[in-house]
């Protein structure tokens, strides 16, 4: 992992009493490397990350891991809604869905798992999510491309583990819109986002598969296997 460090001039301290326990993945979802550095670092933009990934695994050091950067936006996970204060921010290179989206390149992925492995040796990081997770209704990045299986395989996040259990209580979730969303709500999602909104970040996320197999159906459709995935990390995360 090759780091270049660039002085960014948008952050600020963090909220008083709060510290980073959340890594969130961004893509740039713009055309270049260059133009993506350009806003993230100059004042006038307002928006800015603690670090830049571009598509060689070059790593961009833009605001120092204590600080506050600009990222997150209006978000919400687990009852906080100062995401900025508690998270620190990794934008990774990719034109995004609106300019091409695309694979993240090998060496890109390997840079991301490395600078995550490092925070999580700095910081008490309890959560690893993308800006979709927390800003299910305005973000769908990083996307459904996004390598979290190979992250997670590296100790970085947390996926399903299903069994059989999970399927059972599943079927009953699958039918009842209202408690499913109660189960979305406590694993972390903003209970005012629209309920279609959250499963498909959801999907995004922990279901990739809804969007790489032509599933197109069952995006954003709260289905058995959906549910199933809920239920297995809702029970992962009470260990």
């Amino acid at each position: 992992m090759f780091l270049k460090r660039v002085k960014a001039r948008n952050y600020e301290e963090r909220a008083k009493g709060k510290l980073p326990y959340i890594i969130l993945l961004h893509y740039t979802g713009m055309e270049t490397m260059e133009e993506a550095k350009e806003r993230l670092s100059e004042p006038e933009n307002e928006v800015s990350a603690h670090y830049l990934i571009d598509e060689d695994g070059t790593v961009y050091d833009l605001v120092p891991e204590d600080k506050r950067a600009w990222h997150a936006g209006v978000s919400y996970w687990k009852r906080e809604s100062d995401i900025n204060s508690v998270s620190i921010g990794i934008e990774i290179v990719n034109p995004g869905h609106e300019f091409g989206y695309c694979a993240f390149p090998e060496e890109q992925i390997y840079a991301v798992k490395c600078l995550c492995q490092e925070i999580q040796s700095r910081h008490d990081i309890k959560y690893v999510l993308g800006h979709s997770d927390v800003a299910p209704e305005r973000k769908v990045d990083p996307g459904e491309l996004m390598d979290w299986q190979y992250l997670t395989y590296e100790g970085v996040g947390v996926l399903p583990d299903l069994i059989p259990e999970d399927y059972e209580k599943a079927r009953e979730l699958a039918r009842n819109d209202f408690e499913a969303k109660k189960m979305f709500d406590a694993f972390g999602y903003n209970p005012m986002a629209a309920h279609i909104d959250v499963v498909t970040a959801f999907q995004r996320h922990y279901y990739p598969q809804v969007f790489l197999k032509g599933e197109e159906g069952k995006s954003g459709e709260a289905c058995e296997e959906t549910m199933a995935r809920l239920v297995a990390l809702v029970r992962q995360s009470k260990k």
